[in-house]
């Protein structure tokens, strides 16, 4: 697949089915930012073999912030633009987005558009885990404040558990710590510890945490710094991963829809050069994105 040097738009008016290649594709991974990346690492890793294109929709990040309605149209555009590229498969590497777009992507759009692929989010993975992860039935969220808000994971895990009690903490800072560059920083420590106890003051039986937000990884070292000893801290990426896996060996007809070429691309509706060098943080080695236009 060719990517050519200038920006890639896509109407809503184009988001139709025939307008979709039915060849196999790559599996799309879509975030409001860079984030996802963490997810899309953890995914490599548990399927190298299989090819990628990743797209951050970092010119409209954060959508924490946003309105359910913008936050689902923005989500299905980028979803629509990875069908387009060839993607039969998008995992919506993103909290917010799997929060406030995934079911309605699922049920409304998917139907018009092909009802033979697939949308999958990244809370659905953990809340299946987190029956097996805590001992005392009481379990802490940290994440973004428009995650907390939307109560998902509070939602999904009581739906897979209803005996377990749940408590979020929105860490508002920590994603700009993250994309400052400031996570292993002495400055961190304060941000980090003021959420944690926060969290913990509200539920002191609380006996495992899920890193609500795909940014935290990056921040875990200073988490289990400050976090009790007796705290499980869970990050999503090697659920996500895991949960993947399963799905393609439950799904081969899907899976053979997927190319095995063992490649990874980027788009990003920012500036490439400015994602270049910020992706490097979250990936560890050196990124060439493309970018594109989303409207």
């Amino acid at each position: 697949m060719r990517f050519e040097n200038r920006d890639l738009r896509i109407e809503d008016s184009d988001l139709r089915t025939e307008r979709f290649p039915e060849a196999a594709g790559p599996i799309g991974v879509f975030d409001s930012g860079y984030g996802g990346l963490t997810i899309l690492d953890a995914i490599r890793r548990e399927l190298p073999q299989y090819d990628y294109l990743y797209l951050g929709d970092n010119a409209r990040t954060p959508y924490g912030p946003r309105s359910f309605s913008v936050v689902y149209e923005f989500t299905r555009q980028a979803v629509g633009r990875l069908f387009q590229m060839g993607c039969q498969l998008v995992i919506l590497a993103c909290n917010t987005a799997s929060a406030k777009a995934l079911r309605t992507i699922q049920q409304q759009d998917l139907p018009q558009w092909d009802d033979s692929r697939r949308v999958l989010g990244i809370i659905r993975p953990t809340a299946e885990a987190i029956g097996s992860l805590t001992r005392t039935r009481h379990v802490g969220i940290l994440a973004t404040e428009g995650t907390i808000k939307s109560e998902s994971y509070r939602l999904e895990i009581q739906k897979l558990h209803p005996d377990i009690t749940v408590t979020g903490q929105p860490c508002p800072l920590w994603v700009p710590l993250v994309e400052y560059d400031e996570a292993r920083s002495a400055g961190a420590d304060y941000f980090v510890r003021k959420y944690i106890d926060q969290l913990i003051s509200a539920d002191p039986l609380i006996d495992a945490v899920i890193l609500g937000c795909t940014h935290y990884p990056l921040l875990l070292e200073k988490i289990l710094q400050f976090m009790p000893p007796a705290v499980r801290v869970i990050p999503q990426g090697s659920y996500v991963a895991q949960s993947l896996a399963a799905y393609l060996q439950r799904h081969p007809d899907m899976a053979q829809r997927c190319t095995l070429q063992g490649t990874a691309r980027y788009l990003t509706t920012e500036n490439p050069d400015i994602f270049n060098c910020h992706a490097q943080l979250f990936l560890h080695e050196p990124v060439n994105a493309r970018q594109i236009t989303l409207v």
